[in-house]
C-alpha cells in the first residue's frame, strides 16, 4: 500500500466486452439476501470516480439498492466518494462514476484499502499486480476502470435522495433506513457468460474485505507510538471492525495505554481494543481472555472514552455514530514480571 504504481496500459470497452448497450439492470442477477432487506442489492460493485477539483481517482466499494432498470440508491459514508459527491453537489453538477463488478481479488482488496485522499487505489492494485495491470476507458464518462466482468457507466445525481435500507450489514444486524444519493446509469457492458460476483452481507468475505486492509493502517500508526508493536488483528468476533487486539513488546510501564490511544485513533470505527504482551497469541480468543483474566486490574487498566465518534454500524451507537470506546491494557507490569510468568510455557 506504500508503493502505488502508475498504470500505462489503457484499452477500450470494445476490446474487453462482448455486449455494450443501454442499461437494463434486470439483466443482472442482483440478489435479495435477507427477508427484510429493502430490495435487491449490488454488494460487490466498486465505484470509480474522480475528485471534481483535482482529478484524483478513487475506487471504493459501496452497497447499492436496485430502484429500476437504470437507477440505484447508494450508501455513502463520509469518506472519499462522499466528499467528491458533496463537492459536485455544491456546484450543482452530477458526479461521473463507473461501477465495476467481478474483478481480480487483489484489485478488489486494493479498492477497500484506506489510503490518503490524494492517493489512487487502482495504483495500489497495480502494485499488487506487479505493475502488469490494465485499465479500460469508459465510453460515456471520463473514467478508466479495472478489468472486470460487468461495467456500468453513469452519474450520482445532485440534490436527489431516495430511501435506502434496511439492509443487513457487517454486524449481522439491520442497518437503518436513510435518505441516500441516487445513481443514474447511461450504459452497461458485460462479457459473454459474465460472472456476477455477489458478497454475502455479514459473511466472512465481507468481514475480511472490510477489516483486513485496516490492520496495517492500525499497525503503522501504533508503531509511531510504540516501535516495538508486534502484530494487530481485527477479530472475527468483533465483526473484523469493532474489536482489535494489539501485541507489543512492552518496554516502559505506559506503553500499553499509549498503544490503546493510538489504535482507537487509527481506526475511528474501533469500539474496544485490548493490548497484550507478545507471549499471547492474538489469533486465539482463549489466550486473549487469559491475558484479560490474569493481567487486568479494572480500576487501573481499563480506559473508558465516552462520547467518541465510532461506527454507524454499531447497534449501540447513536444515529450519528457516537459511542463509548473501551481500551484494556492486558500487559504484565514490568516490576512484577516473575509473578505473571506462564509456568507451563518456556520463556526466554
Amino acid at each position: 500500500m506504500d508503493n502505488p504504481q502508475p498504470i500505462d496500459e489503457i484499452q477500450n470497452t470494445s476490446e474487453n466486452f462482448h455486449i455494450s448497450k443501454k442499461p437494463d439492470l434486470g439483466e443482472l442477477p442482483i440478489l435479495n439476501y435477507y427477508k427484510n432487506d429493502a430490495g435487491p442489492y449490488i454488494t460487490s460493485g466498486v465505484i470509480i470516480a474522480k475528485d471534481p477539483e483535482t482529478g484524483v481517482r478513487n475506487a471504493s466499494i459501496h452497497r447499492m439498492l436496485l430502484s429500476d432498470h437504470n437507477h440505484l440508491g447508494v450508501r455513502l459514508v463520509p469518506r472519499n466518494l462522499y466528499t467528491y459527491h458533496q463537492m459536485a453537489e455544491t456546484m450543482d453538477q452530477p458526479l461521473e462514476i463507473a461501477i465495476a463488478i467481478g474483478m481480480h481479488p487483489a484489485t478488489l482488496l486494493a479498492s477497500c484499502t484506506s489510503i490518503p485522499i490524494t492517493a489512487d487505489e487502482l495504483e495500489v492494485a497495480n502494485n499488487f499486480h506487479q505493475g502488469q495491470m490494465k485499465l479500460i476507458k469508459c465510453d460515456t464518462v471520463d473514467l478508466e476502470v479495472p478489468d472486470c466482468e460487468i461495467l456500468l457507466e453513469g452519474k450520482i445525481l445532485p440534490n436527489e435522495r431516495a430511501e435506502e435500507g434496511p439492509f443487513v450489514d457487517l454486524t449481522d444486524t439491520y442497518d437503518v433506513v436513510r435518505n441516500e444519493p441516487v445513481i443514474e446509469l447511461d450504459k452497461m457492458h458485460y462479457r459473454k457468460d459474465a460472472l456476477y460476483h455477489a458478497i454475502m452481507p455479514a459473511g466472512l468475505e465481507h468481514k475480511l474485505l472490510q477489516g483486513l486492509p485496516q490492520e496495517p493502517r492500525i499497525y503503522n500508526i501504533v508503531q509511531n507510538t510504540v516501535p516495538t508493536v508486534k502484530n494487530v488483528v481485527l477479530t472475527e468476533g468483533g465483526c473484523c471492525w469493532l474489536h482489535a487486539v494489539v501485541s507489543i513488546h512492552k518496554q516502559t510501564q505506559g506503553d500499553g495505554k499509549n498503544v490503546l490511544m493510538a489504535a482507537l485513533t487509527a481506526h475511528p470505527s474501533l469500539k474496544h481494543c485490548v493490548v497484550v504482551d507478545e507471549d499471547i497469541d492474538i489469533f486465539k480468543s482463549s489466550d486473549v481472555e487469559y491475558a484479560i483474566a490474569t493481567r487486568v486490574k479494572g480500576d487501573e487498566d481499563v480506559v473508558i472514552v465516552p462520547g467518541a465518534r465510532g461506527s454507524s454500524l454499531d447497534p449501540t451507537a447513536t444515529p450519528d455514530g457516537t459511542t463509548t470506546k473501551i481500551g484494556v491494557d492486558a500487559t504484565k507490569p514490568l516490576d512484577r514480571l516473575e509473578k505473571f510468568k506462564r509456568v507451563s510455557r518456556i520463556e526466554d
